[in-house]
């Protein structure tokens, strides 16, 4: 399989950014099995033999979408980039603007991120990927509970409540059932932040 990360001929790097592009859409829009890959060819405009030149399996495939998805995701959070000095409300309020910021500029790559459940699938480097987005913020609710910051719970719980919340409220937004403004997210945050401290 050729990694996201490979640097090909500007042709052939432009085909593969096709593929990988028309595969994020259907597996966002039809999940993993619901997906074929003479679906994602046709998308892309390539032939089905082509997807097999660049990767070796729709496993293959499916791990360079969350790679990249995932990628997006760990660069715009940068949480490992906080000034942990800052006041515990300072860095929830940081890293809430960057979910947004992450939800607003990647909204595909976000939906397949919080549409699928992946585990099944991924590969070493995607779990890698995983791991570099998940544990700075594991760290940081474990860092906010020990202080008396965050409540009493889980790390992993802690996360949880918070990143559902969020998902929850683009999902709304999706359906039609909210109207995501400045007014409401900030006062998500307030709410999000009040269930962070218990």
């Amino acid at each position: 399989m050729t990694s996201p990360a490979t640097h090909l001929p500007a042709k052939q790097q432009l085909k593969q950014d096709a593929i990988l592009k028309a595969a994020l859409t259907l597996f966002t829009q039809r999940g993993f099995h619901g997906t074929a890959v003479p679906d994602v060819a046709k998308l892309a405009d390539v032939g089905t033999g082509t997807i097999y030149r660049y990767f070796d399996s729709k496993e293959a495939l499916v791990n360079s979408v969350f790679q990249r998805a995932k990628t997006l995701l760990r660069d715009t959070l940068r949480v490992d980039s906080f000034d942990v000095s800052l006041p515990p409300r300072d860095l929830f309020h940081l890293f809430w603007q960057r979910l947004v910021q992450f939800a607003d500029s990647y909204p595909l790559e976000f939906r397949f991120l919080e549409l699928q459940d992946h585990a099944p699938y991924l590969d070493d480097i995607s779990r890698q990927i995983e791991l570099q987005v998940l544990l700075p913020v594991w760290q940081f609710c474990l860092d906010a509970r020990k202080k008396g910051t965050a409540r009493h719970m889980e790390p992993g719980a802690l996360m949880a409540l918070i990143w559902g919340a969020f998902v929850g409220l683009r999902k709304a937004a999706y359906t039609g059932y909210l109207t995501l403004d400045v007014e409401v997210m900030e006062k998500a945050e307030e709410a999000c932040w009040a269930m962070f401290t218990g």
